[in-house]
Order: C-alpha cells, then structure tokens, then sequence
C-alpha cells in the first residue's frame, strides 16, 4: 500500500472518529450556555413559525401576569372603602366595582384567547421543525448512522423533541413572564402590608426550585436511558399491527409472544417512571405542607393583628390573596421553569441531528463525475461496520471495464451486498479505493455519482403509492411522464401485469392506505401485489432511469418463476448491451452470459474469468454451478423432485 493511501486512510479514520466524538460531545446536557443558546434557538424557531402568535402570546402573558396584583388590589380599596366610608378615600365603590368587573372578565377570557394563540404557534412549529428534522436527516449522505442504534435513539429522542419542545419551552417562557409578573405584582402589594411576611413567604418557594430543577435533571437522564426500551416496545407495536407480518404471526401463533415481549418493556418503563414520581412525592410533599404552615401562620397573626386594629379588612383580603397568589404563582413559575429546562435538554437531541455534520466526508470542492468512459475499479478494499467488527471485505481487487458486464457469485454473507453499498457510496471503504475512471470515489459529490448509476436492491422497497409513481420514482425529473414510465415497464416485463390492475397505472399499490377517499369518506382499499410483481417494478423503476453510466442488479429474479425469470433475463441482457453493467444472483444460470465472473468467498476474490473458463477450472463456481445444474435437471425426474431447492439455499 502507498504512503499517499495510508496517508489518507488515517486521515478518514481521524475523520470517523472524530465525528464520532462531536456526536457524544453533542449529546452531553452542557452548561449554562448550553441551555442559553438552546433557548435562543426555540424562541427563532417560534418567531420563524408564527412572529404575530408569538408576540400575540408575549404581551397576552404580560396583560395576565399583572392581573391579580390589580384584582387584588381594588378589592382592598372597595373592602376598605366599604368599612371606613369616605374616610378611607380612593376611588367610589360602583367605580371600583366596574373596575373589578373588568379585570375579572379580562382574567376569565385572556386565557382562552392565549390557548389559541399557543395552539396556532404549536401548529406552525410542528411544520417548522419537522422540515428541519428531515431535512437535516435527508443531507446524510451514508447510512452508517440509520445502523447505529445510538443514534436512532438519538433521532427518536429528537422527534419527540422537535414536535414538543420548542413550543413548551415557548410556552414555559412566557409562562414564566406572566407569573413573575404575577408575583411582583402581588410582592409589592404585599410588602406594602407586611414586609417581613413578604420576606417569609418568597424564601418558603427556595427549596422548591432546587428540588424541581434536581427533578428534571433526573427525568431527562431516565428519558435518554429509556430511550432503547422504547424504542423495542415501537418495534413490538408496529410488528403487532404490520400487514407484511400478519402471516406469520397468525401462522406461528406468534402474536401473544410480542405482546407478552411488549408488555415487559412497558412494565420496565413503567417500573422507572414510578420510582422517579415516588421520589418527587417524597420530596414535593414536605415543601407543600411548609407552605401551607407559612400561609395559615400569616393569616392567623394578621387576623389577631386586624383584630387589635392594626389592619383593615382591605389589608387582610389582599395578604389573603398575596399570600396564596404569590405562592401559586412562585410554585407555578419553578414548574414551568422545570419543564422549560426538562425541553431545553430534549431539545438538545433536535440540535445534535439538526446540526450533525456529514456522516461521509466531502470534498469542499469535489471533483467532477464524467460519463464513465474507462471503467470502475475496486484497489484492494477492506470495509467492516464498526471498528470492533468482523471484515466482510479483504483486500477485493476488482475491474468492470466499460461497456461490459460483470457478474458477482458467492455464498450467503460473502459481502456482495456489502460491495454494492461501496459503489453507491453509501459507506467508504475503511482501506484501499473505489475508483471512477481513475478517480477515488471520496473525491467526487455523492449525489452527482448516485445520479450516473441505476439499481436494483436486494431488498427493494414496496412504496404505498401507484403504479406509475412506483416506477416513475426512478427519475424523478421524468416522474410524470406516463410514455417513458410505460416504456420502463415493458423493458421489465411489467407492463403487462400494470395494465391489468384495475386502474391501469394509476392503481394505488398499498392495503394500508385507500384511494379515491376526501375527509370523511372511507375510500376504496388499493391491490396488493405478490413478491415477484413487486420485484418487476422495482425492476422497472431502475429502468426508468435511461443513459446512466453503472447498472447495479442485486439478485434481479430472486422472487420470479422460472418463466419470468427467463423473460426477465432475456430482457436484461438486451438493456445492457454495450453497458457497464454489474449483476450479482444465486441463480448461476443468470450469470453465466455475462463478460466476467467473479467468485467472492468470505470477503476474497478467489475465482474470476468468463463462464468456460472458470468451469475449465473445476474450482468453486464449476462445483455450485454443477449443483445447481444437476438439482434443475433432476427436478424433471420421474417424481418431480430434486436438489434444486437444497442447491438454492447453498448458493
């Protein structure tokens, strides 16, 4: 190996580890900072979502958090004024009287008018956030952090987080405001009756911020440490209720398993939540009951007091009011301030995702990705998934020249699908190169590269949408183009089977979803097709993509009868002629026209060379193709029966 490649090998592994570090870095809760530029973050992401429900929230806050100082102190002006007459002075009582009645009818309504301003702001967060989410989701470019379980619970935790903390923590802010204005207001109102009970009552609400603010550490930590568990108790729902399940489960009896397998993660869960509310009873309880002490000690020194004449009875219904309201709304402002710190510390897997750099290193300037005019090449790669893992590639030298077909053979867990995520860039090689005429595939933009190839997965996907969208989602820049969509499907063999759908091409493809429904209306189900239907379209949708450089085909006919499989084959070979073309199948049949044949056994290359001469070789393609040779050949015995299917499973 050079020095230039290793070289640039330690340099990606700098690179992955380093990435892997900022991701646990980023994770951490941090300091005050930390929570600071989080905050500064919820409230843009709420200004961005709705400035006019946002401000409108701002100053409805601001109106009702100075509400019961004035509530509270008109009633002791109209108690006062009732009890001492004119001598008392102020305001007349039928003009405190409207006043009262205006402040109340304010407090009654405002809170109405403000759960609508939240709930108009919640809605536009939600579609804020969730076009940052995906959209962050959606620039990475690999998929070696969709493997990660780490980080999928990370990106659930910021689901969650996305939807309900940015406007919590809105809500929680403003919240805040309109009570500590609350409690100013009432101080002031209080201290100018009793300084030191005012003193008293704001020093009783001390040790419940430091308990709330403990609380929701702790809930955070549970949140994140919960976060697998719930995560399996999902998977056990959605297996539960997925159709592509449902077959196997009525069949194996397998349905009271994983809802016994659920139910133990719920209780864990559950088991978790209830020592955490234990411990905050334990801890809540006692502050509540000194406040209650504090609160009823007051009022009997200041009835005693009142009833020495040192008070009136406007200054005992306002410490009344002061009192309880100042209480409530200290409590209140603690809680609201827990759970705005509780969202802070969610909201800081939304930021992790949202501002996680490339999970694939890219160039600041990429090189450019030509039509392919020589070839691919693979110089000596090793890959395995994760530094602690066992290689699925060692050291594969391999060329597909232009213009021709490469077929790859191996036994199950060779590494060939390993080798195509490779070529797509999906992962980097951990040693070694890829190389596109020449250039190192790291080198260029993944999505001009992605763009130059077509393919069909092993594990295609079965889209909920129509006919045409299935195949047309191939090119997306001639999706509805119905012509070209025809001509990919007759290309695979699908025509034939779409045009006899009910409605044609534009027949929705799904039993989740129905079609043709508006709001309230129950719609008609979609069809659903067989495996080697499905396997066609996916066929058909890799050809809708026409003129690209590189076509991949992994295990094409896997799912197809013998017919259609040569039909299929047939149709293949006459699309790639003259292309540059990569096919992998357990079927040896399908393969035995292609330029070259390579053998990968256990991440190696051991045999390559076209048909006859690796038969010539009597090495490991000469004996699985004889196998299956002879397995298809005894299936047409006297008792229909044969090695074909043991030869299938070995290949």
């Amino acid at each position: 190996m050079s020095g230039a490649r290793e070289s640039r090998e330690e340099r990606t592994g700098q690179e992955n580890r380093k990435g892997r570090a900022g991701d646990t870095a980023r994770g951490r809760t941090g300091g005050a900072r930390a929570l600071l530029s989080r905050t500064a973050e919820a409230l843009a992401l709420s200004l961005r979502a709705g400035p006019v429900g946002c401000l409108c929230s701002a100053l409805l806050a601001t109106v009702q958090g100075l509400l019961p100082a004035g509530i509270a102190l008109l009633t002791k002006w109209l108690l006062d004024r009732l009890q001492h007459g004119p001598a008392a002075g102020g305001p007349q009582p039928l003009a405190l009287v409207a006043g009262l009645a205006l402040l109340t009818t304010l407090y009654a309504l405002l809170p109405q008018l403000s759960e609508y301003a939240q709930a108009r702001l919640r809605r536009g967060i939600v579609l804020v956030v969730q076009d940052r989410l995906y959209g962050a989701v959606n620039r990475f470019t690999g998929m070696a952090r969709f493997e990660s379980p780490a980080f999928l619970d990370r990106l659930r935790l910021a689901q969650e987080a996305a939807v309900t903390a940015p406007e919590r923590i809105t809500a929680s802010l403003f919240a805040v405001v309109q009570q500590s204005l609350t409690v100013a207001g009432l101080i002031t109102v209080l201290f100018t009756i009793s300084p030191p009970m005012t003193l008293i009552t704001v020093a009783a609400a001390a040790p419940v911020l430091l308990v709330e603010t403990a609380l929701s550490r702790e809930r955070a930590r549970m949140t994140l440490s919960l976060s697998p568990r719930n995560r399996r108790q999902l998977f056990y729902q959605r297996m539960l209720l997925d159709l592509a399940a449902v077959k196997e489960i009525r069949l194996f009896g397998l349905g009271g398993f994983l809802l016994r397998r659920m139910n133990d993660e719920t209780r864990v869960i559950n088991a978790a939540e209830e020592r955490l509310d234990r411990r905050a009873l334990l801890r809540q309880a006692p502050l509540t009951a000194l406040g209650t002490v504090i609160a009823a000690g007051g009022l009997a020194w200041m009835i005693m007091a009142a009833a020495d004449g040192r008070f009136t009875i406007g200054d005992v219904s306002a410490f009344i009011a002061s009192v309880s309201g100042v209480q409530g709304a200290l409590v209140g402002m603690l809680l609201q301030g827990a759970g705005a710190y509780q969202a802070l510390l969610l909201l800081g897997h939304f930021t992790d995702v949202t501002t996680a750099g490339p999970d694939l290193p890219v160039r600041r300037e990429p090189l450019p990705t030509g039509p392919l005019s020589r070839g691919v090449e693979l110089d000596d790669v090793w890959f395995r998934y994760g530094d602690d893992g066992p290689w699925v590639l060692r050291g594969v030298s391999l060329t597909i020249p232009y213009g021709s077909s490469l077929a790859l053979v191996g036994l199950n867990g060779a590494g060939k699908s390993t080798l195509v995520k490779l070529l797509c860039r999906l992962y980097d090689p951990v040693r070694g190169a890829i190389r596109w005429d020449g250039t190192d595939l790291r080198d260029m933009d993944p999505g001009r590269l992605r763009d130059r190839i077509s393919a069909v997965f092993q594990d295609y996907v079965e889209y909920d949408f129509t006919a045409a969208d299935n195949i047309g989602l191939g090119d997306l820049a001639h999706h509805g183009e119905l012509d070209r969509i025809v001509a990919a499907a007759r290309a695979a063999d699908a025509h034939d089977l779409v045009s006899a759908l009910p409605r044609g091409y534009a027949t929705l493809l799904s039993r989740v979803f129905t079609e043709g429904s508006g709001e309230g209306e129950a719609g008609e189900a979609g069809v659903s097709l067989s495996g080697g239907q499905w396997q066609r379209l996916a066929l058909a949708r890799a050809m809708m993509r026409e003129g690209r450089d590189l076509l991949i085909l992994d295990e094409p006919s896997a799912g197809l009868d013998a017919a259609a499989e040569e039909r299929v084959h047939r149709r293949l070979r006459a699309y790639r002629a003259g292309a540059t073309s990569l096919l992998i199948s357990h079927r040896l049949g399908a393969v035995r026209r292609a330029d070259r044949i390579a053998v990968l056994e256990e991440g190696r290359i051991t045999e390559a060379g076209s048909h006859r001469e690796l038969m010539r070789r009597a090495g490991t393609y000469a004996r699985l193709f004889t196998i299956q040779a002879s397995g298809y050949a005894d299936a047409h015995g006297p008792d229909g029966t044969g090695e074909a299917e043991e030869a299938e499973e070995r290949c």
